[in-house]
């Protein structure tokens, strides 16, 4: 799943927390939005993989409950995420943020 940020109807909380449910928690991921504004879920992490990358989110390390349905059911962690993208797009600070 990817949400297209430069389309209001798209870059919704309800939408994030539909991308935080297909998350497998059993594996490392990364929320990643790309140049041209998609965000999405990535299971490249870290300094992996990042032609087309705008900027990412602090990696989400397996097993602890940062993606996936139980994840997508905390009202908090999604909105935090849905914040996180919408302050940093489309001119993000740095490429790699954690402190959100």
């Amino acid at each position: 799943m990817k949400i297209n940020l430069n389309d209001p109807s798209d870059f919704t909380l309800e939408n994030v927390k539909k991308l935080i449910a297909s998350g497998d928690d059993s594996i490392d991921t990364q929320f990643r939005v790309t140049t041209d504004g998609f965000l999405f879920i990535s299971t490249s992490v870290g300094t992996e993989d990042l032609d087309g990358i705008l900027f990412r989110l602090e990696s989400n390390v397996a097993f602890n409950g940062w993606v996936g349905k139980d994840a997508s059911e905390d009202e908090e962690w999604v909105e935090r995420i849905f914040e996180a993208v919408k302050k940093n797009w489309p001119s993000p600070n740095d490429d790699y943020i954690d402190d959100f």
